[in-house]
């Protein structure tokens, strides 16, 4: 009765290890995507510090659990008590980690508000400027996404560097509808749009765009993290289990 316990046991370990493998392979392609995607997506993150170092944290994760899935799954096959004992704390370590960066992002979550991005583009934006990080990754973004500012071109009104270096202009040309949304893409009337003539303009605000493109991805992200947590937590039941239980 105690080996099929054991058996059961085993094979338990086995398949939330597995579960674990996938979880992190998931994790780590969503890292890589995020770090090399060509639409744009790269460059806020870049331009972000907090973004920045949770993609990298999310890269360094996925690794980690797909290391360790494929680290439990063998300890679980082979019963081997060191390589469960190893498993066991690497993953503790792993999950306390995951939860204080799951803490971090709620109280930062500040910095991810409309009302935050609205002050940092009209505090820092100023146009054209390729020099510029903060204003080449803006246009980026308004190009890629076809929009314009934050919540739309009335933000560029009360934007004092932008105003400072392009009196002229009502908005920046990154906010120009094209005929194709990309850099090369011809503009559809830049001069009309530039002097404020709202037919030539992309009128909607990035944060919406955004918002909505990614919405879906973000709960899609948020389910998968508590489902990695909930399953690492039950793989270290199991892993103490068996541990107990190998002579």
């Amino acid at each position: 009765m105690e080996g099929d316990c054991l058996s059961c046991m085993k094979y338990l370990m086995f398949v939330f290890n597995f579960f674990i493998f996938l979880g992190g392979a998931c994790l780590l392609g969503i890292g890589i995507w995020v770090i090399v995607d060509p639409t744009g997506f790269r460059e806020i993150v870049a331009a972000n510090p907090l973004l920045f170092t949770g993609a990298y944290i999310m890269l360094a994760m996925g690794a980690m659990l797909f290391l360790l899935g494929f680290l439990g799954c063998c300890g679980a096959v082979r019963e081997n008590k060191c390589l469960l004992l190893f498993f066991f704390m690497f993953i503790l370590l792993i999950f306390l980690a995951e939860l204080s960066a799951a803490i971090l992002a709620f109280i930062f979550r500040e910095h991810l508000t409309r009302e935050y991005f609205t002050k940092e583009l009209k505090k820092h934006y100023q146009g054209n400027n390729e020099t510029d990080v903060f204003s080449s990754t803006w246009n980026s973004v308004m190009i890629t996404f076809g929009c314009c500012g934050v919540n739309g071109p009335e933000d560029f009104e009360t934007a004092p560097h932008f105003r400072l270096l392009h009196s002229e202009y009502v908005v920046p040309e990154a906010c120009c509808r094209r005929e194709l949304q990309t850099r090369d893409g011809a503009f559809v009337s830049k001069e009309d749009c530039l002097m404020g003539k709202d037919t030539y303009q992309n009128q909607q605000g990035c944060y919406t765009v955004i918002l909505n493109s990614f919405e879906t991805y973000v709960y899609l992200a948020g389910a998968l993290t508590i489902g990695v947590l909930a399953i690492e937590l039950f793989a270290m039941i199991f892993a103490m289990c068996l541990f107990r239980g190998i002579q």
